[in-house]
């Protein structure tokens, strides 16, 4: 569904992005993950066409998105930005109505279709109640659900999410994941950016790590999010732990405080001695 290769980027004389080569394919959930500066974000405008990258290939369900017109782009991709300030007092379901504008067939405006679509996505992410409210005037945790519910109610192939979690409470942040997994499973191509391990540990299908503006590894939940790849991004502050089936990335303090002899034992790191100083402290 998504192919990047051999991207290419800089501003002015500073290179962001470096041979950028990865894939996703079509009904997965995929993250994007690295600290904050690594060229995240400048990857999904790059594949937006927001930015016009200086080299490499972007195809999107097999098509150059250089040969793609706006509107073309639009009936394949949509797209939730981390953050985002209304002009205008617009109402929530208008907000989420604009989505299915590259679905219009004609000057008359939307239909009852675009209009049951989008109160569909409103339910989806529990906001039916607040259609009716100022969108300029919910909270910013508010305002990134219905942005989600506007990129759904596009009924895009491919969706793109630049930290769709970052203004939201856990409770949400869980909500939010729950959904993107149930929409990927319904055969949608999502790529979501993120700088949380355990999110795209729990919820993702693949993950692509990015550090220092090209791409560290790639693969599975399993095979990426481990020990020394999060020592290269984070310089050994973390420790991936079991917990049943589930993996746990926390601070190596804590899992020192807290009986570390027998996480150590399973994965034959030793211990860190500053940590044990910090908790008999």
């Amino acid at each position: 569904m998504l192919h990047v290769k051999d991207l290419q980027f800089q501003y002015g004389m500073r290179p962001v992005l470096k041979d950028i080569s990865f894939h996703v394919s079509e009904g997965q959930l995929c993250g994007l993950f690295g600290p904050n500066g690594c060229g995240k974000t400048t990857l999904f405008k790059c594949c937006l066409k927001f930015l016009k990258s200086q080299g490499g290939q972007i195809k999107v369900d097999g098509q150059d998105i250089r040969d793609l017109k706006i509107e073309e782009m639009a009936k394949l991709v949509a797209y939730v930005p981390q953050e985002h300030k209304p002009p205008f007092p617009y109402l929530v379901k208008d907000v989420v109505l604009m989505g299915r504008t590259p679905r219009l067939r004609s000057f008359f405006g939307t239909s009852r279709e675009d209009r049951q679509k989008a109160l569909g996505a409103l339910k989806l992410l529990g906001l039916h109640d607040l259609a009716g409210r100022p969108y300029n005037q919910l909270s910013g945790g508010q305002r990134q659900l219905v942005l989600v519910a506007r990129a759904i109610a596009q009924e895009t192939p491919l969706i793109f999410l630049d930290e769709p979690t970052s203004a939201l409470d856990f409770s949400n942040q869980i909500r939010i994941w729950r959904i993107m997994r149930q929409v990927a499973e319904n055969g949608v191509t999502i790529l979501a950016c993120s700088h949380d391990p355990n999110h795209v540990s729990w919820y993702c299908d693949r993950v692509v790590v990015m550090d220092h503006n090209h791409i560290l590894r790639e693969g599975s939940p399993q095979d990426v999010i481990i020990e020394p790849v999060l020592d290269e991004i984070y310089r050994n502050v973390c420790a991936v732990r079991s917990l049943d089936e589930a993996r746990m990335v926390l601070p190596k303090e804590v899992v020192a405080c807290r009986g570390g002899s027998n996480d150590r034992r399973r994965s034959n790191r030793p211990a860190d001695p500053a940590a044990s100083q910090r908790c008999s402290a």
